[in-house]
């Protein structure tokens, strides 16, 4: 992902350090953020392109031949990015916003189009420029706003389609015989063109669902270069208009829509010999998207019904025509055999992969249509469940950031999310009054869990045993405890007098602690009829509560920004945290006020703690999230989740660009003939009014959570789904280093034979590649000795490292053999510090229970497969009964569950 950067953690023995979090390692963005542009590199982006590169490209990018990306934004503003380097290389600025960009096959050249120009540029190339964007031609042609480019196989010419029904043939050199042509024959504008594989012929698709096939009289191999005579004449009249402008623009070309017949004489010349029509008689479809593959003749097109064909061309002979969804299908990509079509479509954020010859489905991802509001790991940190404004809730991989199941029974946004610690029980509470018990097994909702008055609830909460559900109001100011394993209502806790804004139970204890508008913070024992055991008064509103890991403190977050600490047993306050200044609010569009005013309003909305519980993540309205030391009590970092200006409350003071004399612009109604102007949105509004023409979602942060393993955290955003996470791989962070450990000395070391001495010497130096090395050098024989002679302090650090080195081995019994001998030895001693261990215990249960699955699912299979061949064997000698027909022969064969239950009986 763009921007993921590993670095380490503190160094034992120092000054409290926040862990270096780079990320996000991982992102998933929502929908609704289609509405402000698709972020790459978090900048609003309107255009693409791809040429032959083996680099990857981050969306809304396009790579060189030298594995730089470029993108643009709505306003023209570009950047050249290293994928290897992961910096920016170059910023360009185009002045207008870019409708399409799109490199030439060799990776020497790229166009980009914007207004009804076409702009010919050098690619940078592998050599250090000053300006990595050199312009070489500048096209006149079309009379409207262009939309798509294609080039030729050869990169000798392109074509860019326009508004203005007309398609445009231009040669990327001056040709004798082809510097531009027009095409016409579409009603519509023109969605598509392509050119043929090794030719000049052409393509063009238009909105109206037209097809129309040109054939050019001229192969590539007959484009003739101009003579020496007429280039040098043409390029010294170019060199000498560039010196009369303050800025070279390159040679300019500019095209007629009816040129004279002396000038078409002696050139290239295209006839239409087909026009082809997708829709059907009485059937109005606009074509949005089209797709075209070479090699095979494929033509994909997708319409704004959701619908999209595959044809075959030139003779247009229709293969498939199938319907993804109700929505407008806004892209279509195919890869470069030809098998798999992507379709994108941005009004539910749907992403598919289908495989059209099988006519399966190799990927189908959607995210959530509203913003994210909740989210939850699973025990292990393999799982993290959100929940959405839109009712649903989904489950995500955190190792391939695909969500695998998808939970639509709630009629109305979803609040709280959790893991039960079973972590196979996921709980969602809902605006809809429900709370529901989804099972991962089944993937179904196998309890439902309501109040006896209608209520909507705010928050949820389960205990560490998994027995016990409870969910708060909002609106009757009453906490709902249940029973799942029957779904009963247990009892309803009555006591505050504001909403209920936050539950967390006590992870050691059977104490529930609630937060209230009230101003108060009540702790219920479980054990005593959930009678009040305290009830904390704070100095206002709380807004969320969180225990700690080991339950022995609660956080608590207030409206006026303060996070106040307390020994919950004793009912004392141990600590409090000024945070107000740190979120460092931005302004709005519509504030009237400045972001300093603003952000006295202003407080964390979320809290987590960490694995081990030395610090703590907030968050709250702004694009920051912070992290605390907890002991300390100041803060060691802060996070900027994003910095995608087309989101507001971005920028701490207003744009000069947008003030006027009257003041902001978005103040000014410039379509209603009121003289109110824009009206303000009310305090505490969210979302904003979308019905205004532009709407722009505010940045905010719903939910933190920390990975149980300790190694990553995650937050819900306007942004959609960030996750940030440890890795230190890169960084050199000695441990205890001594003048003589060096990695000489270390390799000495081990070829004596000393293992437990070189592993010491190599977590002291505290180079990955080092340790993995050593820990590889020892025979699977020796690892019983090198575990029992292994100091105390080093088996946690062994422990780590294996569960790291889990995730990228292969050497997959090796380190179980390491972990089993480890966890054996040593495990009574482990336990009494359990609690601090915890985060690296879940982390290697995670990575083991990952290869796990994986391995048991081939093994599976291959069990099976073997079965069925010895079942296959054992027939092949057999003699049939003379009875049996021929028809009952062939259903015999082909009736493998029948063979099967022969080779069991065999057994």
């Amino acid at each position: 992902m763009c921007g993921s950067r590993p670095l380490c953690g503190s160094r034992p023995g120092a000054r409290p350090s926040a862990p270096q979090f780079r990320g996000p390692a991982a992102h998933v963005r929502p929908p609704c953020a289609s509405r402000t542009g698709s972020p790459a590199c978090w900048a609003p982006c309107t255009a693409a392109a791809t040429s032959a590169s083996p680099a990857m490209a981050t969306p809304c990018s396009a790579p060189s031949a030298t594995g730089s990306p470029s993108s643009t934004s709505r306003k023209g503003a570009a950047l050249l990015v290293s994928l290897i380097g992961k910096c920016v290389i170059h910023q360009f600025y185009f002045h207008k916003p870019v409708h399409s960009v799109s490199f030439s096959p060799d990776g020497k050249k790229f166009v980009v189009t914007k207004d009804n120009l076409a702009y010919l540029y050098h690619a940078p190339g592998k050599k250090r420029e000053f300006n990595a964007f050199v312009l070489d031609k500048t096209y006149y042609g079309p009379y409207d706003e262009t939309t798509c480019i294609d080039w030729t196989d050869d990169s000798k010419c392109f074509a860019v389609g326009s508004k203005d029904m007309s398609t445009w043939v231009f040669g990327a050199e001056r040709w004798a015989n082809l510097i531009y042509y027009s095409l016409g024959g579409h009603k519509d504008v023109i969605v598509a063109c392509f050119f043929e594989e090794n030719s000049l012929d052409l393509y063009t698709i238009s909105q109206d669902a037209a097809l129309c096939v040109w054939q050019c009289d001229t192969e590539l191999d007959g484009l003739k270069p101009m003579p020496p005579k007429d280039a040098a004449k043409e390029k010294k009249a170019a060199e000498d208009d560039e010196e009369l402008l303050e800025e070279p623009k390159g040679e300019e070309i500019h095209g007629k829509a009816d040129p004279s017949e002396q000038e078409t004489r002696n050139k290239v010349k295209y006839s239409r010999v087909a026009k082809y029509f997708f829709n059907k008689e009485g059937d109005f479809n606009n074509l949005t998207a089209a797709a075209y593959h070479k090699k095979t003749h494929l033509l994909v097109t997708g319409f704004a019904s959701g619908i999209f064909h595959l044809h075959e061309l030139p003779d247009f002979n229709l293969i498939h025509s199938l319907s993804i969804s109700d929505q407008r299908i806004a892209s279509i990509s195919i890869n470069c055999t030809g098998d798999w079509i992507a379709f994108g479509c941005s009004g539910l954020g749907q992403l598919l992969v289908w495989e059209w010859q099988s006519e399966s489905y190799v990927l189908k991802q959607q995210g959530h249509f509203n913003s994210m509001v909740s989210l939850a790991y699973s025990p292990d940190g393999q799982y993290i469940v959100t929940g959405g404004e839109d009712g649903k809730v989904k489950v995500w991989n955190t190792s391939s950031s695909f969500c695998f199941v998808t939970f639509t029974e709630h009629n109305s946004g979803v609040t709280a999310v959790t893991f039960t610690s079973t972590g196979y029980v996921v709980l969602s509470a809902s605006l809809d009054g429900t709370v529901r018990a989804f099972d991962l097994h089944r993937y179904r909702n196998f309890r439902t869990f309501t109040s006896p008055r209608p209520s909507q609830f705010s928050c949820l909460a389960v205990d560490s045993s998994g027995e016990i559900v409870a969910a708060g109001s909002q609106d009757s100011f009453e906490i709902f405890i249940w029973s799942m394993q029957s779904g009963r209502l247990l009892d309803v806790l009555a006591g505050h007098e504001g909403p209920i804004s936050s539950l967390s139970f006590n992870p050691m204890k059977c104490v529930l602690a609630s937060a209230s508008w009230d101003k108060t913070v009540k702790l219920w024992d479980m054990l005593d009829s959930w009678r009040t055991k305290e009830t904390l008064i704070m100095n206002s509103d709380v807004l969320v509560v969180a225990f700690r890991p080991d339950g022995k403190e609660l956080a608590v977050a207030a409206l006026n920004g303060q996070i106040t600490f307390w020994d919950h047993e004793n009912a004392a306050q141990t600590g409090s945290i000024e945070g107000r200044h740190d979120l460092q609010m931005g302004r709005k569009e519509l504030d009237k006020i400045t972001a300093k005013q603003a952000a006295k309003g202003k407080s964390f909305t979320t809290l987590c703690y960490s694995a081990d519980g030395q610090s703590i993540l907030a968050g709250g309205l702004s694009k920051f999230v912070c992290i605390y030391n907890v002991k300390e009590q100041i803060l060691m970092k802060k996070f900027e989740i994003s910095c995608n200006y087309s989101l507001d409350a971005m920028e701490e003071y207003l744009d000069r660009r947008k003030m006027t004399e009257f003041g902001s612009m978005a103040l000014i109604d410039e379509g209603g003939g009121g003289d109110e102007g824009v009206a303000i949105p009310l305090p505490g509004v969210k979302r904003g009014d979308m019905s205004y023409r532009h709407f722009k979602p505010e940045i905010r942060v719903t939910c933190v959570r920390f990975c149980p393993t300790g190694r990553s955290w995650a937050a819900t955003t306007t942004e959609g789904l960030l996750l940030y996470s440890l890795d230190s791989g890169l960084i050199f962070d000695p441990f205890e280093l001594d003048i003589d450990v060096t990695p000489s000395n270390i390799h000495k070391t081990l070829s004596q034979k000393e293992y437990t001495m070189a592993i010491v010497m190599a977590f002291k130096l505290n180079e990955k590649k080092l340790i993995q090395e050593v820990i590889e050098a020892v025979p699977s024989s020796e690892v019983d000795v090198v575990c029992s002679s292994l100091p105390d302090l080093y088996v946690e650090k062994l422990l780590e490292f294996l569960a790291s080195a889990f995730e990228t081995s292969c050497h997959l019994e090796f380190y179980l053999i390491w972990a089993h001998k480890l966890l054996m030895l040593h495990g009574q001693k482990l336990k009494t510090r359990s609690v601090k261990l915890l985060p690296v215990i879940q982390f290697l249960q995670k990575s083991i229970q990952r290869h796990f699955e994986d391995v048991s699912k081939l093994c599976e299979w291959n069990i099976y497969n073997i079965k069925y061949a010895l079942a296959i064997s054992q027939q092949r000698g057999m003699k049939r009964p003379a009875e049996e027909t021929p028809g009952d022969e062939e259903e015999l064969d082909s009736d493998s569950d029948y063979l099967m239950q022969e080779a069991h009986k065999d057994n």
